[in-house]
């Protein structure tokens, strides 16, 4: 059960403010604070989940302030600041709206004098506050360890009737005003309703039909198209759990379910920028294997095709190298060929291992986490070799002394190759390509095989497509072991992640992802 709830005061540690730049509306937003003079107060909007300061005004020396009011595509939920201390919630449509009350915002101190919206709002505040009242001593005996589950019990119902009495007063709230933006912000707030699973199904088919359900039926309650509902707390909330929680973090299912927003959400420019930008920052961040993926995707079909104008130039070309170091080595993608020598000056060529699973491992000699992770890959190596498995081992830099002393003192097995100041010299190079001996992409391979950091690991299949990536040694034998099985492996898996904190990375370069500016729970300048 989700409920619209008004906190009655929140602090402060600053104050900024932006005026909007926006058209201007004929409303107003007004009132009288009882016992406040000659000071100003400040209109502040949601967006998503954070709060930005909007607009000032100057209460008079009788109480009275005005706030212009906003133009169709900036209404929603607002707030307003009084002291630098206490928030009222208030909700902004093309209404003249008049209030009354008092510096410390009570809720039973406000008397809304004009504004059917928020004479509705402030009704449904006052009887939500009254029912999390009452369920205290509820929500206390059900916590009680010393209690039993028979004991429990009418506590339990007592809750079911007191959460049924919840949604009914909003459902009937909504069915008599089906056109206010308030009846639009308290149904998005609500659950949905899922039905029961068709009688005839297996337990496990139940489930699956009701999650179905869910997914497909998730923003009944929300009209995407309306630009009004990102300024509410709940907005950030429900898509911020559909991405995190109720999808399967499969990079090709998110990416479905992109393309589906973006078509619901219509001609919403507000809709379409948060949709975008909370997919790409997810698919950026994700420690899951093979989200890059959807990153690239993001890229290509939006920032790209210049859609995203809320991002600059600079960061925008930035995203786009970061997804060129990605499209070649995403997971399905057959790797590009590295030909590069051996310890000892033999060219060796990756395309040219026949082998079942071939492992490329991206390394550094210098890198705390490889020295630690190499043995183990070392190990691997030795009980799946009569399997299938051949490691190809490229060396990140031109240390070359530390790196041939790092294979033989732990004895690598495998194939070990690496660059070095000779052949990258600009004569030698370009002998090299011409010559046939190797490539441009073999000798600047870090642009190829998004070398950011080290170690980097890819798991391609016979045909040097690739499996997995970004995996550990003892993530990549489970994984071995269940394509070895046939075993299911399209559930997702987590990106290996190291403790050490003192090692270099590979390369300097910051993640292409832009936030959305944020501001904690305090409102900001946008």
């Amino acid at each position: 059960m989700k409920m619209v709830i008004l906190r009655s005061a929140l602090f402060f540690s600053a104050l900024v403010m932006s005026l909007s730049l926006s058209a201007q509306s004929k409303y107003k937003i007004k009132g009288h604070i009882e016992g406040l003079k000659d000071t100003s107060i400040y209109l502040a909007n949601y967006y998503g989940n954070k709060l930005y300061y909007n607009d000032t005004a100057r209460v008079d020396s009788k109480g009275n302030f005005v706030f212009d009011g906003k133009p169709f595509n900036e209404c929603g939920k607002y707030a307003i600041v009084v002291n630098n201390q206490t928030r009222m919630d208030i909700v902004v449509d093309e209404e003249e709206i008049e209030l009354d009350f008092t510096p410390d915002c009570r809720i039973d101190a406000i008397n809304v004098k004009q504004s059917k919206n928020n004479k509705i709002f402030f009704e449904y505040v006052k009887f939500i506050s009254e029912k999390m009242r009452s369920r205290q001593p509820i929500d206390a005996a059900l916590q009680d360890s010393t209690k039993t589950d028979d004991e429990k019990k009418p506590f339990r119902e007592q809750l079911k009737m007191m959460n049924d009495a919840v949604v009914d007063y909003q459902k009937d709230l909504i069915a008599k005003n089906p056109d206010l933006l308030v009846s639009k912000l308290i149904k998005m707030s609500m659950d949905i309703d899922v039905p029961e699973a068709p009688s005839d199904s297996t337990a496990d088919g139940k489930k699956l039909w009701q999650y179905l359900y869910y997914r497909n039926h998730y923003f009944d309650n929300i009209d995407l198209t309306d630009p009004r509902m990102i300024r509410d707390q709940a907005y950030h909330k429900l898509v911020e759990k559909y991405i995190t929680q109720v999808l399967p973090q499969i990079p090709d299912t998110m990416i479905t379910e992109v393309r589906r927003l973006v078509a619901a959400v219509g001609d919403n420019q507000d809709g379409f920028k948060y949709i975008v930008h909370q997919f790409t920052y997810k698919f950026e961040t994700a420690k899951i294997m093979c989200m890059d993926r959807g990153f690239v995707y993001m890229i290509d079909n939006y920032y790209a095709k210049g859609l995203c104008d809320w991002v600059k130039e600079d960061k925008i070309k930035e995203m786009k190298e970061s997804a060129d170091e990605k499209r070649h080595c995403l997971c399905g993608e057959t790797g590009l060929n590295i030909i590069l020598p051996d310890t000892n000056n033999v060219w060796q060529s990756m395309s040219a291992i026949n082998a079942k699973y071939t492992l490329l491992v991206i390394w550094e000699a210098s890198c705390g986490h490889c020295k630690k992770e190499l043995p183990k890959i070392n190990d691997l190596y030795k009980r799946w070799k009569s399997k299938g498995l051949e490691v190809f081992a490229v060396h990140n830099n031109m240390e070359v002394d530390k790196w041939k002393k790092f294979v033989r003192d732990e004895n690598l097995e495998f194939v070990n190759v690496s660059r070095n100041q000779f052949i990258m010299t600009q004569d030698s190079a370009t002998k090299l390509i011409y010559s046939g001996r190797t490539t441009l992409q073999s000798l600047n391979f870090h642009q190829y095989w998004d070398v950011n950091s080290t170690p980097k690991v890819y798991l391609m299949d016979k045909d040097k497509k690739i499996i997995a990536k970004s995996l550990g040694a003892e993530q990549l034998e489970d994984l071995l072991n269940r394509l070895e099985n046939g075993s299911d492996t399209s559930a997702p898996m987590k990106e290996a992640e190291y403790e050490d904190e003192d090692d270099k990375p590979a390369r300097g370069r910051t993640n292409g992802a832009t936030k959305l500016k944020t501001a904690g729970s305090k409102p900001t300048k946008k």
